[in-house]
């Protein structure tokens, strides 16, 4: 079983933000919050702030905002991937197996649809209840390894691919680790 990271690992951006930029054009008012997303974004990739810190800082914004907008998300976000699908990396199609695992912050609701147009059966990413925009299951960081053995208590991983060390909690349960920067690939393990 492969399993892979989404953003910046297969996806050659960061499809969070880039969905939510790209939803301006169904609701421009959203431009008061950019400062703090991308200020929040940078920090939890620099591990400056925890998933506590965010959920604590962001979660009542955010979780009236998806609660109040849910058709527009999902309407949304088929025209984002028919617009954006284009960013999958060229190594993972040479890589793809039938079992691969995609295990990533970004919302269900957002990546199910990219992994259903990839054939990627197998997602474990943040479930967002979009009635109540509260986040039900986080998977970030650490929290990526419970649910990887909720998901799959016994499976063993062959490779793992990450763009980042946020995910070292998943490393050690790999055989091989690859780190990926861009378009380049590094086995670190």
């Amino acid at each position: 079983m492969n399993v892979y990271d989404f953003d910046e690992t297969i996806y050659n951006g960061e499809s969070s933000l880039e969905f939510f930029l790209y939803y301006f054009k169904v609701d421009p008012t959203l431009i008061k919050f950019l400062p703090s997303v991308i200020k929040a974004l940078m920090l939890y990739k620099a591990e400056k702030i925890t998933l506590d810190d965010f959920l604590n800082d962001y979660s009542k914004t955010v979780e009236s905002y998806i609660a109040t907008h849910r058709n527009e998300f999902e309407r949304t976000v088929k025209s984002f991937w028919d617009k954006k699908l284009h960013k999958i990396k060229p190594f993972y199609y040479k890589v793809k197996q039938p079992d691969d695992v995609v295990i990533t912050a970004s919302p269900s609701f957002l990546i199910r649809e990219a992994c259903d147009r990839l054939g990627i059966k197998n997602l474990i990413s943040t479930e967002i209840d979009l009635e109540s925009g509260k986040i039900e299951a986080p998977c970030f960081r650490e929290a990526k390894i419970t649910r990887f053995r909720e998901a799959y208590p016994t499976a063993a991983i062959d490779d793992f691919y990450t763009d980042s060390m946020n995910d070292r909690f998943l490393m050690p349960f790999a055989k091989r680790v690859f780190i990926v920067k861009r378009h380049k690939i590094k086995q670190v393990k």
